[in-house]
């Protein structure tokens, strides 16, 4: 590990600070490696389990711009990909681009009709340059799951979750289909905007959107903050987002302040929405009573729910969890409003939590990464923001997510008690057939065995002697049968077996009576 730099990585002894050089180096090695090296850095930025907070800092400020491409390039892509001259489906097209990535870069341009739009066009080989480099990658992180320290944060899974986050960010389908999805939940939201796909003018390569006119948040400055009302601007973001996670379970994964513009008008545009997570709606529920407890400072509700969204490693020690658990919700209850992110306090909620030997489902992690986001975006269009006060306000909402149903839910739900219906008969037959055969077994966990055995002992002996009485009487009938005709020996021992099976079943009456009293004065007491 240490021939490889990597050691100071999670060094304990710098666990809260890092080395700042080191971290600014290895940024820079990342930014020269390439696009693939750039995403990994920024994806690492949001991994507050695995690394320290200086090189969080570090790969957070990784910048993915790069140079752009010759215009005659992209003229070739996208006549290719349309399968048509560009200048007949864009009669006007801006050469020098209004932004380059390192996947990609977008042009100002107009269609026919004269709608403005903006063109993202993917750069020449960069599918097959990602490709290449995973696979250098996949072989990096097995020898280190293998051979090193890391392998307890499963640095394999992360790197398949990066795969599979870059090759949806490289098919620009899945990015019109993102901004379709992402404006149909947002609709309710008209203070916020999402530019509209032009799917025919659109492949796997090239992106037509509509062209949003704005500002970056970022670039608004102390004059700007003071003639915006930010307050309902920044509320309704924390709402929409709050929407995305909870009811919807689709949220844009990465609301970064440069990804957001402030229109004319007063509209927050959201930008970039290649990136998406989906939440199960299981798992929505619970993070509806995380975020509850969180708000409501309950240290005990939080741990107990941490532990069912993340898998417990063999190390795995419930105390400290417990102990981190209840200092970071301190914390956040202490501080003052103002001072509290949401993001920031779920994002140390899973680097707590993976020291402790529970690693949290990647899902969570880019939760708190979209949430850290946002709580800057919130806190430049008001300085003032108060995400936890905002979160409870919006309490009734997570509460009816939690509740929501739908009609087909509804209609599985009829279909699974009907095939329960149909299917008990069947289970009651072959239990009474395993009972009959000597091979039924009854496994039970019970709180105090010994006293379940000492019950079931009893009720053995209470169908016994019953089944014993039940003998006896029928065997007094038959007796009295065969003794028709008078009084004879048959008949008297028939009588005196019918009067001791009446009066010993008179007293087992009596015995279960008195024990069944007895059972309820206890639960009383």
């Amino acid at each position: 590990m240490r021939s490889a730099g990597i050691d100071g990585v999670l060094d304990d002894d710098q666990i809260e600070t890092g080395d700042p050089e080191a971290a600014a180096r290895l940024a820079d090695d990342l930014e020269a490696m390439g696009p693939t090296f750039i995403k990994l850095g920024q994806l690492l930025s949001s991994r507050v389990d695995l690394l320290t907070p200086a090189y969080i800092e570090a790969l957070a400020r990784l910048q993915d711009k790069v140079e752009p491409f010759p215009f005659e390039q992209v003229e070739e892509i996208v006549s290719s990909e349309l399968e048509v001259r560009l200048s007949r489906v864009f009669p006007t097209f801006d050469p020098k681009p209004l932004a380059a990535a390192s996947l990609g870069q977008v042009h100002r341009a107009t269609l026919r009709d004269g709608r403005e739009v903006v063109v993202k066009v993917q750069r020449p080989d960069i599918r097959r340059q990602v490709l290449d480099d995973m696979e250098v990658l996949a072989d990096l992180a097995e020898v280190l799951d293998t051979h090193t320290d890391l392998g307890r944060y499963g640095l394999a899974d992360l790197l398949e979750e990066f795969r599979k986050s870059l090759l949806d960010e490289l098919d620009y389908h899945r990015e019109a289909e993102n901004l379709t999805t992402i404006a149909r939940i947002l609709s309710d939201h008209p203070g916020i905007v999402v530019p509209k796909p032009y799917p025919d003018f659109s492949t796997g390569r090239i992106l037509t959107m509509e062209f949003v006119e704005g500002r970056k948040i970022t670039e608004l400055g102390p004059l700007g903050q003071l003639e915006l009302d930010g307050a309902p601007l920044a509320d309704d973001l924390f709402a929409a987002y709050l929407e995305q996670v909870l009811v919807e379970g689709v949220f844009h994964a990465d609301p970064h302040p440069g990804n957001v513009l402030l229109t004319p008008d007063g509209r927050i545009a959201l930008l970039d929405i290649g990136m998406v997570a989906r939440l199960a709606p299981a798992y929505r529920e619970r993070l509806v009573k995380l975020f509850l407890a969180l708000a409501d400072g309950r240290p005990d509700e939080v741990t107990r729910i941490a532990r069912t969204l993340g898998e417990e490693l063999p190390d795995f020690d419930a105390v400290l969890l417990e102990r981190a658990v209840t200092d970071i919700v301190g914390r956040s209850v202490d501080a003052s409003i103002s001072d509290l992110d949401v993001g920031a306090v779920m994002l140390q909620l899973t680097r707590r939590a993976g020291e402790a030997g529970l690693k949290m489902d990647p899902e969570l992690v880019m939760l708190g990464k979209a949430l850290l986001n946002l709580d800057l975006v919130a806190s430049t269009l008001d300085p003032t923001f108060e995400p936890r006060e905002a979160l409870r306000r919006h309490t009734t909402d997570l509460m009816r997510s939690s509740m929501k149903t739908s009609p087909a839910a509804m209609f599985a739900t009829v279909l699974e008690a009907k095939e329960f219906v149909e299917a008990l008969p069947g289970r009651v037959n072959r239990a009474f057939d395993a009972i009959g055969e000597g091979h039924f077994e009854l496994r039970v966990k019970a709180f105090d065995e010994d006293e379940f055995l000492r019950g079931l002992h009893k009720l053995a002996n209470v169908v016994a002697a019953g089944l014993i009485l039940a003998a006896m009487i029928l065997a007094s009938a038959l007796l009295a049968r065969s003794g028709e005709g008078g009084p004879s020996a048959e008949n008297r021992i028939a009588l005196g077996v019918f009067v001791v099976s009446v009066v010993v079943a008179l007293v087992m009456l009596a015995r279960i009576a008195l024990q069944t009293r007895h059972v309820r004065s206890h639960r009383r007491t």
